[in-house]
């Protein structure tokens, strides 16, 4: 018998049906929708007259386009009003569990999936939304889908996919003081390209790997679209099944016990089992930040921007041109000291408790610069409610930053929380596209620490020489 990756087993255990030269039918465990990609599902299940074929395994929240103050008012824009609206009535229609706003479990889906317990080993995931990568970290096979495939797995529970080709993405050693999953996963963007996972799943391994706890985890995962990958996954480990233990709707007791003996075998054979092999050595990772429109354009805080003769072979001049012309940068300056009026931690990349917990460790004692405007971001009520509970919401008031509410917030522009045209912002979302933020507004993805440092010092910094 020939080797099989993680990925590959979990994947081949899935199979429904194989069409002859064609994609294969998958069975989908769990199916996490919102608001900005279901609304059109719902009515094409209508139109047909059949409903959700297994509404028990389908989770709704809103997220997407709500607003991150006064939540317990009518939301403002009519477009993101409706949309959620819309959500309500479509999940009441169709005996969808809906965590909408004001409910306790509310917050961005791929925050709540995992802390909830709804995420596990050796599942299967879909929703339509690309950073559905994020619950891969726990050895499971998810992935984005479009508005149509939404609704064919409502109707359904299965879903028309071609195999992807496997690659392993191997990072050893132990990583440097102030590095984190963030500035690992931007590093390896950056030596691969935004395109350099294409046609692949990845699943990460290695020593560095391993040593992150599962939010860590979770972010790397969470970025595996952003090198044109499927998905990304992670082999489940006892870090895993402690961070299950006592989630509320993970199984319990013996049934757990149970499903962890089962859990430990997801494994891949060995690495004949991969199309391709990168290795990474952690001891190269500093804290990282982007300087283009793709998350790939990434470089060392203390670096200078590369020059067109720098570009990796294949590299577009003219589109490196346009980026940095986008950005205001030129090749061979340094992002150090340059002035920033806005930071955001926050998104389904970076806002969970560990996250929030970084930075007001980071910010406890100082002051806010005066020319920052900063968004302060829960992933979901649990992690807002746990911040207050370990009093992180005063620490950050003392330093000048207010806690918002949960959502999506600034990491896209379909809320009210948007980044003026022609600002800078270093922000821990996953996107640093034109516009994404906001028309015209300007995106440098860091880590939660440089987004501390940056909101203290009002500018570019190293967080290790400033905080």
């Amino acid at each position: 018998m020939s080797s099989k990756t993680l990925f590959d087993k979990i994947w081949d255990g899935h199979v429904v049906k194989k069409i002859d030269n064609g994609p294969q039918v998958l069975y989908i465990d769990r199916h996490y929708i919102h608001e900005v990609t279901s609304p059109q599902a719902f009515a094409g299940l209508e139109k047909r007259g059949i409903g959700v074929f297994r509404p028990q395994q389908t989770l709704a929240t809103a997220d997407h386009n709500v607003p991150t103050i006064d939540q317990h008012l009518p939301i403002k824009e009519a477009l993101s009003r409706q949309q959620v609206e819309k959500l309500t009535e479509n999940c009441s229609k169709f005996g969808v569990e809906l965590f909408g706003l004001g409910h306790p479990n509310q917050g961005i889906v791929h925050v709540i999936g995992p802390e909830l317990g709804y995420t596990l080993p050796g599942m299967t995931m879909v929703c339509g939304d690309s950073h559905t990568s994020t619950h891969g970290a726990f050895g499971s096979i998810a992935f984005g889908i479009g508005t149509s495939e939404v609704e064919q797995v409502m109707a359904t529970q299965c879903i028309l996919q071609t195999k992807p080709k496997t690659m392993k993405i191997e990072v050893n050693g132990t990583l440097g003081r102030g590095v984190t999953a963030k500035d690992v996963i931007l590093y390896v963007i950056s030596k691969i390209s935004s395109s350099g996972g294409t046609g692949y799943f990845v699943e990460y391994a290695g020593s560095a790997i391993g040593s992150l706890s599962m939010e860590s985890r979770m972010t790397i995962c969470n970025m595996s679209i952003e090198m044109g990958a499927r998905g990304g996954l992670i082999a489940p480990d006892e870090i895993t099944f402690d961070y299950i233990r006592n989630r509320p709707f993970a199984p319990k007791g013996e049934a757990l016990e149970a499903a962890i003996e089962t859990w430990r075998q997801l494994r891949s054979d060995s690495d004949d089992a991969f199309d391709i092999i990168h290795r990474f050595d952690a001891q190269d990772i500093e804290p990282m930040i982007t300087f283009g429109t793709n998350p790939g354009m990434g470089i060392g805080v203390n670096a200078s921007i590369p020059s067109v003769q720098d570009l990796a072979p294949g590299s577009s001049p003219e589109s490196y041109n346009k980026s940095l012309q986008y950005m205001g940068f030129h090749p061979g300056e340094r992002l150090q000291g340059k002035p920033v009026n806005y930071v955001f931690l926050g998104s389904c990349t970076n806002a969970r408790m560990e996250d929030l917990r970084l930075f007001a460790e980071a910010v406890k004692g100082k002051k806010k610069a005066p020319n920052v405007h900063a968004l302060i971001v829960p992933g979901s009520k649990h992690v807002e409610k746990q911040a207050k509970e370990e009093g992180l919401d005063k620490i950050l008031e003392d330093a000048g930053f207010s806690l918002r509410e949960p959502g999506c917030s600034a990491c896209l522009g379909m809320n009210e929380d948007k980044v003026p045209a022609g600002e800078y912002c270093v922000s821990t979302s996953n996107r640093n596209f034109e516009g994404r933020q906001g028309p015209g507004a300007r995106t440098l993805l860091a880590s939660p620490l440089t987004v501390a440092a940056v909101a203290i010092t009002g500018k570019i910094a190293d967080h290790r020489n400033v905080l």
